[in-house]
C-alpha cells in the first residue's frame, strides 16, 4: 500500500474530477475499441474480398476512395482511444499528492479541447468516406435494370453485394465511436470546468 497516495492530501474537488477522468476515460475507451475493432475487421474482409472481384472493382466509383476515407477516420479512432488512455494517465496525475506533479487546469482544458478536435477530425472523414461509399452505391442501384434483382448481375452490369452494406456499417460504428469520444470529451470539459 506503499504505492496509494495520501488522498487526505488531495483536495475533494480534484479528487472527484480525477476520478470522473479514470472512469471516462476507461468507458470511452472501451466503447471505441470495441466500434474500431469491429470496424477494421469488416474493412479489412471487404479489400480483401474486393481484390478477388478485379474485374468489378473497375465498375465500383467511389468505393475506393470511401474507403481511403473510412481507414483515415479508423486511423483517427485509434488515435482517440489513446487519447481516451490519456484521460486515465490524467486521473493518476490528479490524485498526485504533490500538486507540482499535478496538470493545471489549463493543461487539462486544452487537453480536452485537443481531444474534441481529434474526434470531430476523425468524424469529418469517416462521413466524407461514408458519402462516397453510398454515393457509388446508389448509382450501382440507379443501373440497375428495373426488373432485374438488386443483389444479382444481369449481362456484367456492377451489382450490389451485401458486403457492401457491412462497409456501410463499419463507417457507422467509426461515426458512432467518434460520437462517443465527442461525449466523453465534452462531458469532461464540463466537470473541469465547474
Amino acid at each position: 500500500m506503499l504505492n496509494q497516495p495520501d488522498s487526505s492530501a488531495i483536495p475533494p474537488a480534484i479528487r472527484q474530477i480525477a476520478t470522473n477522468f479514470r472512469w471516462t476515460g476507461w468507458i470511452s475507451l472501451s466503447i471505441q475499441a470495441v466500434l474500431g475493432v469491429v470496424s477494421t475487421g469488416v474493412l479489412i474482409l471487404a479489400s480483401f474480398s474486393g481484390r478477388a472481384g478485379a474485374a468489378s472493382n473497375a465498375t465500383r466509383a467511389g468505393t475506393g476512395f470511401g474507403i481511403f476515407f473510412a481507414v483515415c477516420g479508423l486511423v483517427a479512432l485509434g488515435i482517440s482511444i489513446y487519447w481516451s488512455f490519456r484521460y486515465v494517465r490524467i486521473s493518476r496525475q490528479l490524485r498526485a499528492p504533490n500538486t507540482s506533479l499535478r496538470p493545471s487546469k489549463a493543461d487539462t482544458i486544452q487537453l480536452l479541447q485537443l481531444g474534441i478536435v481529434l474526434n470531430l477530425v476523425g468524424m469529418l472523414l469517416t462521413i466524407v468516406g461514408a458519402e462516397a461509399i453510398v454515393g457509388g452505391l446508389i448509382a450501382r442501384a440507379i443501373a440497375q435494370p428495373q426488373n432485374s434483382p438488386l443483389l444479382y448481375g444481369v449481362n456484367n452490369i456492377p451489382t450490389i453485394q451485401p458486403l457492401d452494406f457491412f462497409v456501410v456499417q463499419a463507417n457507422t460504428n467509426t461515426i458512432a465511436g467518434h460520437f462517443a469520444g465527442l461525449v466523453s470529451s465534452f462531458w469532461l470539459l464540463n466537470r473541469v470546468n465547474r
